[in-house]
Order: structure tokens, then C-alpha cells, then sequence
């Protein structure tokens, strides 16, 4: 069986994170990267700044392997974004913007991470409820995960997907990894 693909979207160094805020995410993401390399996974990021950075960065020092998805065309462009080059093991440059970027990180995931955020990250949880993904959303980081639910509740919109709960990085992954499995085993 391959290795499972997880992506994980969250709030960029823009979302204007405040510095107790920073510094308490920090911790998650760390924790989050940690476990998804232990638990042997691939993991695809926005190749971005701010949270899924520092997932990457955790995920990486403990031997994991890291796939940036750029909304850039080439390296010249990724770097006059700001954007991190040592976030992953391979970077892939799409050129197609934030918004196209965001369609292909959802496409390549097996399991959805949404990891605080702002609109960027709103924008992925709604390719991944649409495309029917199985989401797992760490409750407590902030930003829009921590509006998940009220989000699902005003829309009513119906999904084949799975959206999971959990304010423990462990346990998000460890249920949102078993609800990969029991896909993967009915299909």
C-alpha cells in the first residue's frame, strides 16, 4: 500500500497572526509535522509562508518527505513572492496563482489538514468538501478552523467526503488516517 498524501492548508505569515497567537500555533505545527513524518505519510503543502511552513519544517527534521505546490510559474517568481524554498523536498510551479494552486493541493491529497487560516484556507476546505475529501480539521489553531462547523451548518450542502474533528494534532491524524484506510480498503 503506498503511503498516504496529506495536505496541509493553513494561515500564511499574511494572515496577520498576532504574537501570542503565533507563538501558540507554533507549538501545533510543530506537533502536526512530527506526526504525520511518524505516521509515514507524504505530506503536500501551498509551498507558502506561516503555518504549513513550519508544519513542513517539523515534518522534514524528522525525516519526512515534503511536496510544495507554488502558485508560481518558475523559482525567480516563488522567491519575488516571498515564498519559502526550504519548506520541501521538491517544488512544484504551477503558475497558476494562489486560487489554481489551491485546486491542485486538494487534487493531490488523500486527507485535508485545515490548520487555522483565512480566506486562502476557506478556499481549500471548500475544493475539499466539494471534491468529497477526507478533512481533518485541527480545532483550537484559529482562523477558519475554528469555524468549520458553523460553516457546514449555514451552507447545508451535502458531501461524500468525511470531516473530522480534534483539537489534539495526534488524534486528527490518527482518525483522519483511519477514515483514509477504511476508504481505501472499500474501493
Amino acid at each position: 500500500m503506498r503511503k498516504p498524501v496529506v495536505g496541509v492548508m493553513g494561515a500564511s505569515a499574511n494572515d496577520a497572526l498576532t504574537q501570542s497567537e503565533a507563538q501558540r500555533v507554533k507549538q501545533l505545527a510543530e506537533e502536526l509535522g512530527s506526526v504525520l513524518a511518524r505516521k509515514e505519510c507524504v505530506l503536500v503543502t501551498g509551498a507558502t509562508t506561516g503555518l504549513p511552513d513550519l508544519v513542513a519544517k517539523a515534518f522534514r527534521a524528522r525525516g519526512g518527505f515534503a511536496v510544495g505546490v507554488s502558485p508560481a510559474a518558475d523559482p525567480k517568481e516563488h522567491r519575488q513572492l516571498g515564498l519559502p524554498e526550504d519548506g520541501a523536498d521538491v517544488i512544484i510551479y504551477t503558475g497558476f496563482g494562489y486560487k489554481g494552486r489551491n485546486v491542485i493541493n486538494v487534487r493531490s491529497a488523500d486527507v485535508v489538514i485545515i490548520f487555522g487560516g483565512a480566506t486562502g484556507t476557506l478556499n481549500e476546505f471548500t475544493i475539499a468538501y466539494d471534491e468529497g475529501k477526507i478533512i481533518g480539521v485541527l480545532e483550537g489553531s484559529g482562523g477558519v478552523a475554528d469555524h468549520i462547523r458553523e460553516i457546514i451548518g449555514f451552507c447545508k450542502k451535502p458531501t461524500s467526503g468525511v470531516v473530522l474533528f480534534d483539537k489534539d494534532p495526534n488524534k486528527l491524524v490518527e482518525i483522519s488516517l483511519a477514515a483514509f484506510s477504511r476508504c481505501q480498503a472499500l474501493s
